[in-house]
């Protein structure tokens, strides 16, 4: 496996070859510093510890600055990749040329907060009729039951906190790779808001 830390910059549409439109995901993937490794005798496993988008030395605390080898500046984003394909050595980068011959990538990111919210935009129920007099608009209805158990199971579908939870888009079509100006271009959409931190992996179900 192989993958980056990027960033999102934001969706805009571009022409294919046969003169369709087609919606794209711009991703800015700077060069990732690599940081660290972990080995199968001294921790159990094999991973490539990556960082990313440079920390101020002033708002590094000194275990902070601990983790970085000596020439390398402190990062504010740390990631392990487990089994990552090839060698580097630490203190080394790792750029866009990763995904130069890769038609499909994985881009994992935190979905945006929406906040608390009904049962109607967090789960998609129907609601009621919208009927004068019905009483019944967008309420979630009974939860609980009569007959025992007499309670509310656990994971009943309710009101709640949406968003902000960790997501996964597969099989995302890379449109093109630039490793000059350090952008990727994906077709379709990826969760999160312009600016948020994205992990971008070769696809695991697609080469």
């Amino acid at each position: 496996m192989v993958g980056l830390i990027g960033k999102k910059v934001g969706m805009t549409q571009v022409f294919d070859e046969n003169g369709s439109l087609v919606p794209v995901t711009v991703l800015q993937v700077a060069p990732n510093s690599v940081v660290g490794e972990r080995t199968v005798e001294r921790d159990g496993y094999k991973a490539t510890v990556l960082g990313a988008f440079d920390r101020k030395e002033s708002r590094t605390t000194k275990p902070v600055r601990g983790q970085f080898p000596e020439g390398v500046a402190p990062k504010k984003e740390l990631l392990e990749f487990r089994d990552f394909d090839g060698e580097y050595e630490i203190g080394g980068t790792v750029d866009l040329s990763l995904f130069a011959e890769s038609l499909f990538v994985d881009v994992i990111a935190m979905t945006k907060g929406r906040g608390y919210q009904g049962v109607m935009k967090r789960h998609g129920f129907g609601g009621g009729r919208k009927t004068h007099g019905s009483k019944f608009h967008r309420e979630n209805g009974s939860t609980g039951m009569a007959a025992s158990p007499s309670k509310v199971i656990k994971g009943t579908k309710m009101a709640g906190r949406m968003g902000v939870r960790r997501q996964t888009v597969q099989n995302l079509r890379v449109v093109q790779v630039d490793p000059e100006k350090q952008t990727l271009v994906v077709r379709g959409a990826v969760p999160g808001a312009n600016g948020g931190v994205v992990l971008i992996r070769n696809a695991k179900k697609k080469s």
